[in-house]
């Protein structure tokens, strides 16, 4: 088959898969330890913090979603989406979420090596919050696991399976974000008794 084919100067195209989402532009500022060293368990709310970026393929665009996770409940406690992975789409999430917090909250906010976590503007906020960072090793998604977690159920419950086509972006938006309210109230996990973050969260006393 294969003579026949180059005979004939016939080719088979595979199919061309889309480049994962990388952040990761070099060691572009002092390296910061991996505090939290996989120990994603919390004691009590705003202890410890997760951050990434993925990315959603749609027809009409591409979108970049950047959660902030609370690993004491699973909670996303603040969220921005953008269909550029740049620093305001981190920035004003992190400022959001520090917004949430008071004023004996010092969560230590854990993060891959982006580039967007390097920037002068993400270590200037941290810093003025008085919060520590925490990076994982180069190229090593266990060391943030948890967040990576999030993406994977979010994707299997929300994107995947799913026909996108003739969704524009603000309508891709708005189901995103609808999805992210659901997943904070309503969506039951084992571990919290079957009950949502925010259900939890109630059941101790504890408001969000």
């Amino acid at each position: 088959m294969r003579r026949i084919m180059s005979e004939n100067g016939l080719t088979v195209k595979g199919k061309r898969k889309n480049k994962p989402y990388s952040s990761y532009q070099g060691e572009i500022s002092p390296e910061v330890p991996n505090i939290i060293d996989r120990d994603f368990h919390a004691s009590a709310p705003n202890e410890k913090w997760l951050t990434d970026i993925t990315e959603f393929c749609i027809p009409a665009e591409k979108v970049y979603f950047s959660p902030v996770v609370d690993c004491f409940d699973g909670l996303i406690v603040a969220w921005n989406t953008s269909t550029t992975p740049d620093a305001v789409l981190v920035n004003t999430m992190i400022d959001e979420a520090i917004a949430t917090l008071k004023d004996t909250d010092r969560p230590i906010v854990h993060t891959d090596r982006g580039c967007h976590y390097r920037w002068p503007g993400w270590a200037n906020r941290l810093n003025s919050a008085g919060l520590q960072r925490s990076m994982s090793k180069k190229g090593c998604s266990p060391d943030n696991a948890a967040c990576e977690g999030l993406f994977g159920r979010l994707k299997n419950e929300f994107f995947y399976n799913r026909a996108w086509a003739g969704v524009t972006i603000s309508q891709f938006m708005s189901v995103l974000n609808n999805y992210v309210i659901w997943y904070n109230e309503k969506r039951i996990k084992g571990f919290l008794g079957n009950m949502s973050p925010l259900e939890y969260r109630r059941s101790l006393g504890i408001t969000a």
